[in-house]
């Protein structure tokens, strides 16, 4: 019992902290360069991405044992792409705004490769619980910076918030930094949060040793 509590607080941290799929490794910054200008489009991507690969993996691990080596990573593909194609389809039905606003981002999830990595290094060779704990966790760890860049991006180059004026920085007295909603501006602050995130990891290990 506390081995199986021990091994969930290891995948937990993992995923958001110690093995981030964006500051960590770097892995899947397309949509962080594309969707982050604006809060709201970055939590639909975010909540696409945690339901695909969640599910994904933990697809992948139930049907580990049945799937030949030589397709394995054709069989991968397709599980991501129907679970892709459920979250295309939804958004086009009931919330086709949103949809064209993501554009091919959506659909482009089934090339992330944070999606596929997950699904062969951890779910391909772990039970389906953990495999969609491991999907979750890292789905959320890569969210919750997406969210930041995308909060920064929003207040600075804006003025609002999830549409929502804010105050001074909706104002007449700011100047809006409009590079922070053009591509440039994910640069910045996709390396900006790099670089802090990194910092503290750094100080949290010196201070451990």
């Amino acid at each position: 019992m506390n081995g199986s509590r021990t091994d969930s607080r290891k995948l937990i941290v993992e995923g958001l902290w110690h093995n981030n799929p964006i500051f960590r490794q770097v892995l899947g910054i397309c949509s962080t360069l594309a969707v982050t200008n604006l809060v709201l489009n970055t939590v639909v991507m975010c909540v696409a991405l945690i339901f695909t690969l969640s599910l994904s993996a933990c697809t992948v691990s139930i049907l580990r044992t049945l799937t030949p080596r030589n397709i394995r990573m054709m069989v991968e593909t397709l599980i991501i792409a129907f679970y892709v194609i459920i979250v295309d389809v939804l958004l086009k039905a009931y919330w086709p705004e949103m949809s064209g606003n993501l554009g091919p981002y959506v659909g482009l999830i089934i090339t992330n490769c944070i999606v596929m990595g997950r699904c062969e290094a951890y779910g391909n060779s772990n039970p389906p619980v953990r495999a969609l704990m491991d999907g979750l966790f890292n789905a959320l760890g890569y969210s919750f910076v997406l969210l930041i860049i995308a909060t920064f991006r929003e207040i600075l180059g804006m003025g609002t918030f999830l549409g929502i004026s804010m105050p001074y920085f909706g104002g007449p007295r700011w100047d809006k930094w409009i590079i922070m909603v053009m591509p440039p501006g994910a640069f910045f602050m996709l390396g900006i949060v790099t670089w802090v995130f990194r910092s503290i990891e750094i100080r949290m290990e010196n201070k451990n040793k």
